[in-house]
């Protein structure tokens, strides 16, 4: 399994534009090899909020596929030179190979 990670910084009350951004149909969804995106929230903090986007590939090569898909440059093409929305603070991506996945009672 490979694992994308994309960690989002917004300044406080603005997590649900970033939720409804990952939340809609998009051309990811049918890809080969896409196993799941989940999205995360946490709000504890007074000043931000944070949203982790995790996307789970079957192997780093359907990853590759998608980075290399016409819909993937054709998004980034749409969006060069733009900057990002004023309540995003930052953004860090990485990316891990899935070395295990125990599956609980609730999978059985």
């Amino acid at each position: 399994m490979f694992i994308m990670t994309r960690t989002i910084l917004v300044e406080k009350g603005n997590s649900d534009k970033v939720v409804a951004r990952f939340s809609g149909e998009g051309p990811m969804d049918n890809m080969d090899g896409l196993v799941d995106i989940s999205v995360m929230v946490n709000t504890k903090s007074k000043e931000q909020e944070e949203v982790v986007v995790v996307i789970r590939w079957e192997s780093q090569e359907a990853w590759k596929n998608w980075e290399k898909s016409d819909a993937h440059i054709q998004g980034h093409k749409e969006n060069r030179g733009k900057q990002p929305p004023a309540y995003v603070l930052s953004t860090e991506v990485k990316l891990y190979e899935g070395e295990v996945v125990k599956r609980g009672k609730a999978y059985r």
